[in-house]
């Protein structure tokens, strides 16, 4: 078991190493649509990219989900095929947002031995998931 300090530390060197290793201008939360933006996640039980669509209006983030969900073919058969659509994703703070994602089970960032992989999947999966919602963020936005 690892101390909150402990573990602050080895996600603070994940993320310092991942940087040094893929130094590249992420989009995230660059996608000027404040409803939307792409994240990493990776904790000590799973490693995600994912399309978060936020916003306390739930009629908004339907809205958004419902344009995700028309694009679904498209982003499983030419980007992503394992994408994974949540209209109700729990966050662990227990806040809902709607996510389509991509994940990588059974890693923890506390195993170092995790790490050359998932920086690998984040990276690879990431790119893709820029590549397609920068030829689609005129169709999501409208």
């Amino acid at each position: 078991m690892f101390s909150k300090e402990e573990s602050k530390k080895l996600r603070q060197e994940f993320w310092t190493s991942f940087g040094k290793e893929f130094p590249h201008k992420w989009l995230l939360y660059n996608t000027k649509m404040k409803e939307i933006q792409l994240k990493f996640t990776f904790s000590r039980k799973v490693a995600q990219v994912s399309l978060d669509i936020d916003d306390e209006d739930e009629l908004i983030r339907a809205y958004y989900f419902e344009k995700m969900l028309s694009l679904q073919n498209v982003l499983k058969a030419e980007y992503l095929p394992e994408a994974i659509f949540d209209e109700s994703y729990e966050l662990p703070e227990g806040k809902i947002i709607s996510r389509v994602y991509i994940e990588m089970p059974g890693v923890s960032v506390h195993n170092k031995k995790d790490w050359p992989g998932v920086k690998s999947f984040l990276a690879e999966d990431m790119l893709k998931l820029e590549e397609f919602f920068k030829d689609f963020q005129d169709f999501i936005k409208d």
